[in-house]
């Protein structure tokens, strides 16, 4: 797998993700690098909508981009206390690049795991 083919497939990928996808796919068969893509396809955020889910926050309903994320508890947490009095998703708002970075960094190594489990 080449960047080419990443760039193809994820036009707004970052410099550190793809680092990370040419990296976990480096020691991947064919095979393998094109199952990793696929899962990996549908299990990535894109840093816009998340942007959008956060932004949520403001008109009552607060919490869903952490709760997409993986951080059920302070999905909830957000929820119920208004995004933290508003403070939590300004916040975020702010580390919205980070935390979706994060999320599809963790989607990457774990579809990783599971593209080579598979074909072994």
């Amino acid at each position: 797998m080449d960047q080419q083919q990443i760039l193809r497939m994820f036009p707004d990928i970052e410099y550190e993700e793809m680092a990370a996808l040419l990296h976990l796919t480096e020691n991947m068969t064919e095979q393998q690098q094109q199952t990793f893509l696929v899962i990996y396809q549908g299990k990535r955020k894109d840093r816009t909508l998340m942007l959008v889910f956060a932004l949520l926050g403001f008109v009552g309903v607060a919490g869903i981009h952490r709760i997409i994320t993986g951080d059920i508890g302070l999905g909830i947490l957000y929820f119920f206390t208004a995004g933290l009095c508003f403070i939590g998703t300004i916040v975020d708002l702010v580390n919205i690049k980070k935390l979706t970075m994060d999320y599809n960094i963790k989607m990457a190594y774990e579809t990783a795991n599971l593209a080579t489990a598979v074909f072994k």
